[in-house]
């Protein structure tokens, strides 16, 4: 049975997440729904993760299988982005070997929030207005703190269906770009909403709210209620998936930096 990736990307605002969920816009949905329609027969696809509502991702990857070969996945990508809605985007279809996974296979997730320190009517639906000033430093400091544990509770949306809360941090780093405060992190799994979390907490710490060691603290508790509040969803993108190596349709290692 032939396997099939799609690299796409959307917007999150109309949506309530990428994962199908009853009576309620999911991405998932809608390329599933346009995937089917398509191919003359019922779709399902396997996303690499899914993302909270109103999330955003530049870079997703998925991944359907077919009882039939696709005569040509460029001209059916095409065809899909003149049917998906503006808000949701495929750059490629390509075919791989069936063992590989859309979602098991991927070593690191990196996702980016954007905060602008000024109003912005261009940064309304992208980026989380901040007023106030703010310890960066301290916050950097704090976020330092994260690659020294594994177990992410604290960071968690409680009464998840999750056999554990742990999580490998690679990168946690605050830096400008554009005129935006940006916080950057890389794992090789999230947690529901914990991105978020751990900016809402952050936050916390560059308004003096919260010390360094308290933010230590709140980790090692395991214990939601004591973070800070998560910060909206509109300004947390999706940024990057990685994949070790695969093959290509011609045989040959496709890198993820390639995809």
């Amino acid at each position: 049975m032939p396997r099939y990736f799609i690299h796409m990307a959307y917007n999150g605002s109309r949506y309530n997440g990428y994962q199908i969920q009853p009576d309620t816009p999911t991405v998932q949905a809608a390329v599933e729904r346009c995937l089917s329609l398509k191919l003359g027969e019922k779709v399902e696809i396997t996303g690499c993760g899914r993302t909270d509502t109103g999330v955003h991702a530049r870079n997703y990857y998925a991944h359907f299988d077919l009882d039939k070969e696709i005569a040509d996945a460029e001209k059916l990508a095409h065809q899909m982005n003149a049917f998906l809605p503006d808000d949701i985007v495929i750059y490629r279809i390509w075919q791989v070997e069936p063992r590989f996974h859309a979602r098991f296979d991927a070593i690191s997730r990196t996702y980016h929030y954007y905060i602008t320190r000024t109003k912005n009517p261009f940064h309304t639906h992208d980026a989380y207005f901040l007023y106030g000033d703010l310890d960066v430093r301290k916050m950097q400091e704090a976020a330092n703190l994260l690659f020294e544990y594994e177990d992410f509770t604290s960071f968690s949306k409680v009464h998840t269906q999750v056999k554990t809360n742990n999580c490998k941090i690679m990168e946690a780093r605050w830096f400008e770009q554009d005129g935006l405060l940006v916080f950057r992190i890389k794992a090789d799994r999230f947690l529901r909403n914990m991105v978020r979390a751990i900016v809402g907490t952050l936050l916390e710490v560059g308004k003096g709210r919260m010390t360094v060691e308290e933010f230590r603290a709140v980790i090692e508790r395991k214990d939601r209620c004591e973070a800070g509040t998560s910060v909206p969803a509109h300004a947390l993108f999706l940024e990057e998936v990685e994949y070790a190596a695969f093959p290509s349709p011609n045989g040959n290692p496709l890198q993820s930096s390639n995809l």
